[in-house]
């Protein structure tokens, strides 16, 4: 393990596993048509689970606060996205790409402000009189949790919902023998620039600079004449609206969601958050794209195994980096 840490810090460290174990997979696979589409899927995968997670470790990270109920707000940025697009299933048929963009605007902007404005209650009513105390935030977030689910059910019902995607986004860019989803392609583009406008707040604004230092000494700033408890609430509700977004993706890449959907993706969100390192958006990436590769990589080559491979993979990374491969610095 020593020589193989070694090995990755001289060769631009942990940021290179995708890479090594893409290459891995090009030699097991053998066809390189079918691993191009398989990496291209995963990256896309991961990009969307990245959606989702990365608001659970930028509240983490940031307000140090265990919130189980993440996962609710995916499930409703999935039903509102895919009622919105249900509404202007017109538009989304249409021959206009204008209709069509429209009609995906209007459904993420619906699914982002849904995610601020729940946050904005999760925060106020539900997490502020919980801080500092884990065991207390667990269980009311959990409790949360199941209560959204419940309200979800009532709404929009049990039967699962089919979600349309723009006409725009359907089918496939062919290249000799590889084929490759324009929906997967947008996906991979949304979660990127979401990265970049993340890591660019966080690191080279005001803003940015304030929460974390509010992070490390809240008496400091707030003595400074700043109100560190409105920025903890943009934050998770900054956090919340990007479950929200990633809710929604996911919901035009399954095109067929039920309620449960919240709670099958908490398990993949939290492993991500995990190995990514807890409270780190650039581990939180690195976690999405491992579990992206890695599930569509052993899916292809051993189905019984796919199930099983997000934990397998859990387990490689804390057994050889207990903190994460790419852990917040505090």
């Amino acid at each position: 393990m020593k020589n193989l840490t070694q090995i990755l810090a001289r060769m631009g460290g942990v940021n290179l596993l995708p890479v090594a174990v893409a290459a891995v997979a090009f030699v097991l696979i053998g066809v390189p048509s079918s691993w191009v589409t398989l990496t291209v899927a995963g990256l896309a995968m991961g990009m969307m689970i990245f959606l989702m997670a990365s608001g659970l470790s930028l509240v983490f990270g940031l307000m140090d606060v265990l919130n189980f109920g993440h996962s609710a707000f995916v499930s409703l940025g999935a039903f509102v996205a895919a009622s919105v697009l249900t509404w202007l299933a017109g538009w989304l048929g249409a021959d206009s790409i204008f209709l069509n963009v429209m009609a995906l605007f209007l459904a993420l902007t619906a699914a982002l402000i849904v995610g601020l404005a729940g946050g904005w209650f999760f925060e106020t009513v539900i997490i502020r009189p919980v801080y500092k105390d884990h065991l207390r935030q667990i269980l009311i977030t959990m409790g949360a949790l199941i209560v959204a689910e419940q309200l979800i059910l009532a709404v929009w019902g049990g039967t699962p919902m089919a979600v349309p995607r723009p006409q725009f986004l359907e089918g496939a860019i062919i290249l000799g023998d590889v084929s490759i989803e324009i929906y997967r392609i947008f996906a991979f583009l949304l979660g990127l620039a979401v990265y970049v406008a993340l890591y660019l707040t966080l690191n080279r604004t005001r803003i940015g600079l304030l929460i974390r230092a509010g992070v490390e000494n809240r008496e400091m700033v707030e003595a400074l004449g700043f109100r560190i408890d409105r920025l903890f609430i943009g934050v998770f509700m900054l956090g919340s609206a990007l479950a929200t977004l990633g809710g929604a993706m996911w919901a035009g890449y399954e095109t067929l969601i039920s309620p449960s959907l919240g709670a099958e993706m908490m398990i993949v969100v939290f492993i991500v958050v995990i190995i990514g390192g807890l409270g780190s958006i650039e581990g939180t990436l690195l976690g999405a794209i491992m579990v992206g590769l890695v599930g569509n990589y052993v899916g292809f080559l051993m189905p019984k195994m796919a199930l099983a491979s997000n934990m397998i993979l859990m387990m490689a990374i804390l057994m050889w980096r207990p903190s994460g491969l790419r852990p917040a610095v505090k």
